[in-house]
C-alpha cells in the first residue's frame, strides 16, 4: 500500500526540476514518507510515497531505478533467478529481476499485486506495468516534454499542462448508463488528457512517440480439466488456502471483511486454516434490513472469528457529506453505493489498529456466483445439445431464485437467451441493452451520443459462461470495484488483498467445467465442495444470497431527497449541460413514489440517483 509518481522528459530538464515536479505529484497522494531518485543523465525523476513497512518502495542500481506499489507473493522462488539475498526488499528483488530478464520476462514469473515503474537508465527508457488482474492502478499523461505517471489522476493534474477536462464519454456513461459500462475502455480514465495502463500490461516509453504496449499475460481458451470432482475440489482448496497464506505472510495485523456469502467467508476460514487461529471480522450492517446480512454472518462467529466488528449504518445518514468525502478520495465518481459502506468499514479497521484488510472480490466471477450468469450457463448446455439437463436447470433456477420483481421461469429464460446470447457465434455474449439503456433519456443528447458508447465485449472463449466471466473480470464488474477498494484502503493507511484473484487460481477456474460451477440451480458448486469441513455447513449450504448491496433507496429519502431536488434545480447543474433536467426530476419523483408505496413490486432508481450525486460532486470539484 503506497503510491507512485514520476516522469521522463526527453528535453533533459535539470535534476532539480525533475525532483521538484516529482515532489509536486507525490504531495497530492496519501502516505507519510517519500523516496525520490533522478539519475543525472536519465531525463527522469521517480518517487514513492507510502507507509514504512507496508509494501512497495524504491530501489536503485547504477542508473536504473524501480518504484513499486504493492507486494510480491513468490519472492523466495524469484530470488535465485534475480540473484538477490533474503534481506532484499520486493522493490530491490524486482529491479534485479528486470535487469537480468527484461521487464516482460520478469513479470511473467511474478505472483503479486502491484503497479511498477522502471527506469532503464542505460537506454533512457521508462517501463510502466500493472499486475495481471489490475488490483493496483497506474495512470499516465504527456507532460514536462515527455511522459508522467502516477497512481492516481490527482497527481498528474498537479503538473502544468495537464488539464482537468473531463472525458465526455465517461461522463455520459456515469450519467445515463449502468456501472458495468464505466470501464469498457480500459486504457482511458475519467479525464480526457490522462490514460490508464491496462491490467497485465507493460508500457515501454523510449521517445516522444506513442508508448509501445506489451501484454505479458492473458487467459487462454484451454480444454476443461478432465478429472474427478473430488480431485478438482481438493486442488481448489489447496490453491485458495495457499493464496491466502502467501498474503497473510507479511500482512501484519490483518482484518477480514465478512458478509453472509461464500466468498468473504471462504477467505476468512482459509486464513483460520492457514494461520491456525481465529481472525477479526468487519461487516457493514444496516438499520434497513433489505440488504442486512447479520443473521447469516453469525453462522461463522463461534468457531472462526476472534472478534466481530459490526459497523451499523442507519437510514438517515448525510449521504451528500459522505459522497463529498468519497469523491475527494477517488478523483472520480464512485460506482455504487456499496463503496460508501466499505469506506466506513475501512475507517473502523484502521481505527482498530489493523494494517491489512482481506476481501472476497473475484469470487463471484470465478464461481458463477451472480444471478447474471445463469443465462450463459443455459446457453452452454443448449450448445452442447444437453436438452434434458437444460430443462432441469431452468426449473431449479426458477424454484430457488424466483423474485417478485425479477421473475424466473422458462419463458423468462428463453427471453434472456434470445437477448443475451449469439447462438451463431459460440461464446459471444451480448450486452444487456435493456439494462444499459434504462436511463438514456436522462442524458442531454447534446452532451454525447451515448449510442456510440455501447461496449465491445469481445469473445475470448468458445463457451458462453467463461466469456461472460472474463468480460466481468476485465471490463465490467471487477475494474471499478478493485479501484474503489484500492483508493479507500490506501486513504485509510491499509494494505488490501483479494486471494481469489491469485492468477494461479484464476487460470485453474477458467478450466473448470461449467457444470461444476452451477448445478441444480445452485451456484459455486466446486467452491462449496472445496470448503467442506472449512466453512460452517449453514454457510456452505446457503442457496439464496442477499448480495453485497446497500439501502441507498432509504438514504435518498426525506431531507436528502429534497437536497437532491435542490441540486437539480441549481444553475450549476442546469448549465453543466449533462442531463435532461425534466427527465431527472421525473425520476426523482418516481423514486419517491416507489419507495413510499408499501409492498411495491417496481424497481426503484437508487443506483441512478447515486450516480447522479457522485457525478455532480466530481464535476463540481474537477471544474473548481
Amino acid at each position: 500500500m503506497s503510491r507512485l509518481a514520476g516522469l521522463i522528459s526527453f528535453s533533459g530538464p535539470p535534476v532539480a526540476e525533475r525532483l521538484r515536479l516529482t515532489r509536486l505529484m507525490l504531495g497530492r497522494l496519501p502516505g507519510d514518507g517519500d523516496r525520490l531518485a533522478a539519475p543525472p543523465e536519465s531525463g527522469a525523476g521517480l518517487g514513492w510515497r507510502g507507509w514504512s513497512g507496508r509494501g512497495g518502495g524504491l530501489a536503485e542500481a547504477g542508473a536504473d531505478v524501480l518504484v513499486l506499489d504493492g507486494r510480491l507473493f513468490n519472492g523466495e522462488e524469484l530470488r535465485p533467478l534475480a540473484g538477490t539475498g533474503a534481506g532484499e526488499s520486493d522493490a530491490a528483488l524486482l529491479l534485479a529481476l528486470f535487469r537480468r530478464l527484461g521487464p516482460v520476462a520478469a513479470l511473467e514469473r511474478v505472483n503479486g499485486d502491484f503497479a511498477v515503474a522502471y527506469l532503464d537508465g542505460e537506454r533512457r527508457g521508462l517501463w510502466l506495468g500493472r499486475d495481471r488482474l489490475g488490483l493496483k492502478p497506474l495512470y499516465f499523461a504527456r507532460a514536462a516534454g515527455g511522459f508522467a505517471f502516477a497512481s492516481q489522476p490527482r497527481a498528474l493534474l498537479a503538473l502544468p499542462g495537464v488539464p482537468a477536462t473531463v472525458n465526455r464519454r465517461y461522463v455520459a456513461l456515469v450519467a445515463a448508463s449502468h456501472y458495468r459500462t464505466f470501464d469498457t475502455a480500459p486504457d482511458e480514465s475519467p479525464y480526457a488528457a490522462i490514460g490508464q495502463v491496462p491490467a497485465a500490461t507493460l508500457l515501454e516509453i523510449r521517445d516522444d512517440g506513442a508508448p509501445r504496449r506489451h501484454l505479458y499475460w492473458s487467459l487462454a481458451d484451454a480444454p476443461d480439466l478432465d478429472r474427478p470432482e473430488e480431485d478438482l475440489a481438493g486442488q481448489y482448496r489447496a490453491l485458495l488456502t495457499d493464496a491466502v497464506a502467501r498474503r497473510l505472510n507479511g500482512a501484519g495485523r490483518a482484518g477480514f471483511t465478512l458478509s453472509g456469502g461464500m466468498d468473504s467467508s471462504s477467505v476468512l476460514c482459509c486464513a483460520v486454516e492457514a494461520g491456525g487461529r481465529r481472525q477479526h471480522a468487519f461487516s457493514s450492517v444496516y438499520e434497513d434490513r433489505t440488504y442486512d446480512e447479520r443473521d447469516d454472518i453469525r453462522d461463522l462467529l463461534a468457531d472462526k472469528v476472534e472478534q466481530w466488528h459490526p459497523i451499523e449504518i442507519g437510514n438517515d445518514i448525510d449521504i451528500f457529506a459522505l459522497i463529498e468525502r468519497l469523491v475527494a478520495i477517488h478523483d472520480e465518481p464512485v460506482a455504487t453505493a456499496t463503496w460508501l459502506s466499505h469506506a466506513l468499514v475501512c475507517d473502523a479497521v484502521s481505527a482498530a489498529g489493523f494494517e491489512t484488510l482481506f476481501g472476497g472480490l473475484g469470487g463471484d466471477e470465478l464461481n458463477a456466483g451472480e444471478y447474471e450468469y445463469f443465462p450463459f450457463f443455459f446457453a452452454d448446455l443448449r450448445a452442447a445439445g444437453d436438452r434434458e439437463r437444460l430443462e432441469r436447470e431452468i426449473a431449479c433456477w426458477a424454484a430457488h431464485h424466483d423474485h417478485p420483481i425479477h421473475r424466473k421461469n422458462a419463458a423468462v429464460a428463453a427471453a434472456m437467451l434470445e437477448r443475451r446470447v449469439d447462438a451463431a457465434s459460440p461464446g459471444q455474449c451480448r450486452p444487456d441493452r435493456e439494462r444499459l439503456a434504462r436511463y438514456h433519456a436522462a442524458l442531454n443528447p447534446g452532451w454525447f451520443d451515448i449510442g456510440r458508447a455501447e461496449p465491445e465485449l469481445g469473445r475470448p472463449f468458445s463457451g458462453y459462461l467463461k466469456s461472460r466471466a472474463w468480460q466481468d473480470m476485465s471490463l465490467e464488474t471487477l475494474p471499478c470495484c478493485l479501484r474503489a477498494e484500492d483508493r479507500q484502503c490506501t486513504a485509510a493507511g491499509l494494505n488490501h488483498h483479494d486471494p481469489f484473484l491469485d492468477h494461479r487460481l484464476v487460470e485453474f477456474m477458467f478450466r473448470v467445467p461449467v457444470t461444476l460451477k452451477i448445478r441444480d440451480g445452485v451456484t459455486k458448486v466446486l467452491l462449496r465442495r472445496a470448503m467442506t469441513g472449512v466453512l460452517p455447513e449453514a454457510t456452505r449450504g446457503r442457496i439464496k444470497k442477499t448480495g453485497w448491496n446497500a439501502p441507498a433507496h432509504r438514504w435518498f429519502g426525506g431531507a436528502m431527497l429534497d437536497r437532491l431536488r435542490d441540486i437539480v434545480a441549481s444553475r450549476d447543474f442546469v448549465e453543466a449541460g449533462v442531463y435532461d433536467v425534466a427527465e431527472v426530476r421525473r425520476l426523482i419523483d418516481d423514486h419517491a413514489r416507489i419507495v413510499a408505496t408499501e409492498g411495491s413490486l417496481e424497481e426503484n432508481h437508487m443506483m441512478f440517483l447515486w450516480q447522479l450525486a457522485n457525478l455532480h460532486t466530481w464535476m463540481t470539484r474537477a471544474e473548481a
